[in-house]
């Protein structure tokens, strides 16, 4: 109950403040009764929605991961690497995104590619980032074992380097989970194309004044996002629960 009656209680503290001002100001904020009612209205359209945008989110993700990975076991391996590949990365980063996005759509059309290539955008640096500083922290008394018995480069990468890093990996993980959402609905909303998802739908019901619909779709987004940093700790939970194992003390027979 002290982990469950808290954010009970916060929820409900921000729910009633939600319905004080939605009754005062109905322009500024639709009331949760009226929210509710748009969800109801139409639940398989927000479903698709949702489904489309999770699609694209969780497409863009596996790129962005699978290419931040792969980017930082070769800048942790090569000093020529990451002096050439770190400064582009940290461009890319601080440029943004919504800049980027209208040229992807004459590059790449109003499908579903832009879409996914504004989120591997997005979640790539914070892989990157973790994940080299983790291959970075492999123990120097470790290393140096490993040195005295000759093991090849791949030996301490597979053996010493990986496993240290996923800490720091799991750890990016969490931040990039709920956060390849954001590149997909950023996408969505500057480039909507035929794409309908949960970005297409605020741009539609925005533009109508209707604030019940455009609430229904970010209620969807947090219930998305809530589930991706869900999975994100289940992971987090499976690759590292055998650390949380071994630092518990053993009991005498």
């Amino acid at each position: 109950m002290s982990r469950v009656l808290p954010p009970l209680a916060a929820a409900l503290a921000v729910a009633g403040l939600w319905q004080l001002v939605a009754v005062r100001d109905p322009y500024l904020l639709p009331t949760l009764p009226a929210v509710a009612a748009a969800l109801a209205d139409d639940p398989r359209g927000y479903a698709l929605a949702a489904a489309t945008t999770a699609g694209e989110a969780l497409a863009g993700l596996a790129v962005g991961v699978a290419g931040g990975l792969l980017v930082a076991v070769g800048v942790s391996e090569s000093p020529l690497a990451r002096r050439a590949v770190l400064p582009l990365a940290v461009v890319a980063t601080v440029t943004p995104v919504v800049a980027v996005a209208p040229a992807l759509v004459v590059a790449l059309g109003f499908g579903p590619a832009p879409k996914v290539v504004v989120t591997a955008l997005i979640t790539f640096f914070p892989v990157l980032v973790g994940t080299a500083a983790g291959l970075r922290a492999a123990p120097a008394d470790a290393l140096a074992v490993l040195a005295s018995v000759r093991a090849t480069r791949w030996e301490v990468l597979w053996w010493l380097r990986l496993p240290a890093s996923l800490p720091y990996v799991t750890a990016a993980l969490r931040v990039v989970f709920p956060l390849s959402l954001v590149g997909a609905v950023v996408a969505e909303l500057v480039a909507a194309g035929s794409a309908r998802g949960l970005g297409t739908v605020i741009s539609i019901a925005s533009s109508n004044a209707a604030l019940p619909q455009v609430y229904a779709a970010v209620v969807c987004l947090a219930v998305l996002g809530l589930a991706l940093l869900g999975a994100a700790v289940a992971l987090e939970r499976r690759v590292l629960g055998w650390q949380g194992s071994q630092s518990q003390p053993r009991r005498g027979r």
